[in-house]
Formats: structure tokens, sequence, C-alpha cells
């Protein structure tokens, strides 16, 4: 679910150009100005309906659906022990976010974001080793996690540095908060293909998604709050601070 954050970053991607003209599409939001968080939320719901397909000039991938190759979590902790592998990711829905706030502190070069996604559904190929809940888990296959009312909070912290007698915006740190309303998984090929097994613990997982989830949301919080940053720094890294947001 979380993996969808990449939307995040958009705010901080309206303003660039290549060539310093910048498209009719885009609101341009100003530092100086009394008024930027509203304006930044404004230029974000400006563009909102050219997210589905992507916007390749501004290095926005395609929201319908995001694709992420990768995520590991590896977890032995408290009531879950897992190490768990999610490859091929598909993410539907992630296009449909509502933008709650902006908060922009550019004396202390703080940024916090609050959004709500109404649903998300998540497929993906994946590996599975461990425990949940003292319960033994293993597969391999498909997976497929319905996630619904979802509340996020991104927090990031910046810094200014200076490259060429240019001043740059760095992430130095990035923190993510997500509360979910509701959430269904199913988990193909547990067990070497024990159906068994594998529809009882699915039923399990269900029953008990809350539990699972709130024993695993600091691993995942850290690792989508990795990435994240990891892409926001690539994106600033290509441009200055006053082409991004120009005073």
């Amino acid at each position: 679910m979380t993996k969808v954050l990449i939307i995040l970053f958009l705010i901080f991607t309206l303003t660039k150009s290549n060539n310093n003209v910048l498209p009719s599409f885009l609101q341009v939001c100003h530092q100086n100005d009394p008024n930027l968080n509203e304006c930044i939320k404004k230029s974000v719901e400006k563009i909102k309906p050219m997210l589905a397909k992507g916007i390749p000039e501004f290095d926005i991938p395609s929201l319908e659906p995001l694709q992420i190759s990768e995520i590991l979590i590896d977890h032995g902790s408290g009531g879950i022990s897992l190490k768990s592998t999610y490859s091929d990711i598909k993410v539907f829905g992630p296009s449909q976010f509502k933008l709650k706030s902006v908060k922009i502190d550019l004396k202390k070069d703080r940024v916090r974001i609050k959004l709500f996604l109404p649903y998300l559904r998540v497929v993906s190929k994946y590996t599975m080793d461990g425990r949940i809940l003292m319960m033994p888990i293993s597969g391999k296959g498909e997976s497929c996690g319905n996630y619904s009312d979802i509340d996020v909070t991104v927090t990031m912290q910046g810094q200014r540095i200076n490259r060429e007698g240019e001043e740059y915006f760095n992430i130095k740190d990035f923190y993510v908060d997500f509360a979910l309303g509701h959430v269904t998984i199913e988990l193909k090929n547990l067990f070497n293909g024990d159906k068994h097994l594998g529809d009882a613990m699915n039923t399990f997982l269900n029953d008990n998604w809350q539990n699972v989830v709130k024993e695993i949301k600091p691993v995942l919080e850290d690792t989508i709050a990795g990435i994240f940053k990891k892409m926001t720094n690539k994106i600033f890294g290509k441009y200055p601070l006053n082409r991004i947001l120009p005073e």
C-alpha cells in the first residue's frame, strides 16, 4: 500500500523546466508567497488529472498502475519474525489521492504533507518465510492486497547545499506515518501449494490484519521512507532550488 508514496514528491517538481519556460498547465509557486502552502496544494490539484498516464518531462511515472521493481522486508522482533521479498509490484488507485494539507517551513527547511487514499489494490510476486503472530508461514507465488481509507503523513527535513555556485535542496531525513481503514490479503501458493494450510493462513491474516500491521508498521515506514528519500534527492540533485521553488 504505502509503496505508492511516490506521489508525495510531486509538490516539489511543479516548477522545474529545462528551458525556464513553464508549460501552461503548471501554476508557479514562489517562496515569498504568503499563501505558499495553498498555492502548492492548488498546483497539485491542477495536474492531478494528468497523473494516471504520468508526466515524463517531469520524471513523474504513470500512477495507473504505479510499478515498483522490488521491496524487501526483514523483521525479527515482537510477534513477527519474517523475511519477505515482493517483486514486479503493480499498484492500482494511487492517482485518486486527495491532498489534505501541505505545510512548508522555509526557515527550518521542513515540509509536512497529509493525504488520503480511498482505495489501493496491490499485486505482486512474493517469497516469504518466518512466523506471524507465532504462526509459521512460508510460500512463493502471487499476492494481492486491497487497502482502503488510508491516511498518510510525510515529514521531510531538508538541508541546503552549494554546488558549482548554486544552491540545491537535499532531503536529510524522511519520515512516513500511515493509518489503514481496512485490509484484505490473499497469498497464493502458501506452504508449497497446500490448499488447506494456505486457506487457513489467509483467513488468519485477514482476521488479524490490524495486529499484523501494528507489528510490521515501523519496518514498512522505514523501508518506504528510505526508498522515497533516495527518489526525491535524485530529483532535487538535478535542479537548483531557485528553479524548483523560485523566490
